[in-house]
């Protein structure tokens, strides 16, 4: 399928290194029962850094990559459309909140029915009256109600991004399991063949029991590795699926030249959280709320004025007597002054005052841990790739000695054992280190691009 380009009302170009623009589709979306599709787009690219605009084309037989799966996320999710629902409720609320009651209309007839009848009538009355305090916090309502339709955009967008950088979490697991999982069956077919060789070289009286002992013990570890690896794999790519919104049976093939990075640079931790406020969904979101919370305020403060309402009353009694006069009414505010809802809408805004300035700290903390998890694992990746070639010599080293005999054969298939675990452990950092990048960018709310070789095409 062909996203066309856009250039306006799109988010998620924030993380999407070359797929800001992903269609005309914001013209109409599908809302029946079959409708696969979501191209609900809100946010203007404008509001972040860094968009270059083209177009995204997704070819299955070519296979995605991380940007690709959180497009595809974006459109397919089931999830997303449980929460894109809250919009509806939001815009109910906007209309509602412009509405002004509706006028009130009376009319009664008095029959005489008995008594002294001579020279009566039958009398009625008529009214017609209209409250009019509702005018007092109908400006506040309408403020409130718009700025609430904001935040559940925002906040929308909010779990959007995360969703779709899950999706690109997901392509990193499966992109690194289905790594570990390949060096795992190598290993295993190797240590297999080995196990066949020593059965013979044993029949043949040129090994030992004590060999052949060793030989299988190092290959059920090593299957037993696989087994293990196979399983995560497959409970990952079951994950990936789930988060794309595909059935479980679809095979995802990832794109081909995929590569893990072994070293990432994290930008500099002042100009990330520089402006967090204005870039974070959340925080924006939080804001709008707490704006929409501060008007709700104001409205109930305003809700203090007594209710009043007038209208206009014509009338005739029985003896024909015809009267025309107006009746105000007016809530003379003694016992109730609306002082409950007043101290509830208040304590509601300090609470998402609250919750800003703790979402905000955590922002920042989630930043500094990041970046030092980066930090550390660039270490530690390049830890483990200096250690490689010198078990790779160890084990060629034990591999002649085992020939020359000079060495046992446990020693060698020891040796071999920490070849392969540190080759998967050295897998398993270049995972870490993609997801703490993620992480960064979860928590910065920007666009990082992590590695060139996970965004060729």
């Amino acid at each position: 399928m062909r996203f066309l380009p856009i250039r306006s009302q799109i988010f998620l170009g924030c993380f999407l290194n070359f797929a800001l623009a992903i269609a005309s589709m914001h013209a109409q979306s599908e809302t029946g029962p079959g409708a696969s599709l979501e191209p609900r787009l809100r946010i203007p690219a404008t509001r972040f850094e860094h968009l270059p605009l083209g177009q995204l084309s997704l070819d299955p037989r070519i296979g995605i990559g991380p940007d690709e799966a959180a497009t595809i996320a974006l459109y397919s999710n089931p999830a997303l459309r449980s929460i894109r629902d809250r919009r509806r409720l939001a815009i109910a609320q906007v209309i509602q909140a412009g509405i002004l009651p509706n006028v009130v209309v009376a009319y009664a007839r008095d029959y005489v029915t008995g008594g002294n009848t001579a020279g009566t009538t039958t009398g009625y009355s008529f009214s017609a009256g209209w409250e009019f305090s509702p005018l007092v916090p109908f400006l506040p309502k309408q403020t409130a109600a718009r700025k609430n339709l904001a935040s559940v955009d925002l906040d929308i967008a909010w779990q959007e991004w995360q969703i779709a950088e899950n999706a690109r979490t997901g392509v990193y697991r499966v992109l690194a399991l289905d790594a570990q999982t390949r060096r795992a069956r190598e290993a295993n077919r190797g240590l297999e063949e080995s196990t066949d060789a020593m059965r013979k070289a044993l029949e043949a009286h040129e090994k030992t029991v004590l060999d052949l002992a060793a030989v299988e013990a190092s290959s059920q570890d090593s299957r037993a590795t696989m087994l293990s690896l196979e399983q995560e794999f497959e409970h990952q790519r079951l994950g990936l699926n789930k988060i794309l919104g595909v059935e479980p049976e679809t095979k995802v093939r990832l794109r081909a030249g995929l590569m893990l990075p072994t070293h990432l640079d994290p930008p500099d931790e002042r100009d990330l959280l520089a402006n967090i406020e204005s870039r974070r969904l959340d925080l924006l979101g939080l804001r709008k709320g707490y704006e929409s919370q501060d008007a709700i305020v104001r409205a109930a403060i305003l809700a203090q004025f007594p209710k009043m309402s007038a209208a206009f009353v014509r009338a005739s009694d029985t003896t024909n007597v015809h009267t025309d006069g107006f009746n105000i009414t007016i809530d003379v505010p003694i016992f109730d002054r609306n002082q409950g809802a007043i101290a509830t809408e208040r304590a509601t805004r300090q609470r998402l005052l609250d919750e800003y300035n703790q979402r905000l700290f955590e922002a920042r903390s989630d930043i500094a841990v990041a970046i030092a998890d980066i930090r550390a694992l660039d270490r530690q990746v390049a830890a483990a790739q200096e250690a490689l070639p010198m078990l790779e010599r160890l084990v060629d080293s034990a591999e002649k000695a085992r020939e020359q005999g000079n060495a046992d054969v446990l020693s060698y298939y020891t040796a071999r054992n920490n070849l392969l675990q540190k080759r998967i452990q050295l897998i398993k950092l270049q995972e870490q280190l993609l997801e703490a990048n993620t992480a960064l960018e979860t928590a910065s709310g920007r666009y990082l691009p992590s590695n060139a070789a996970l965004h060729a095409r």
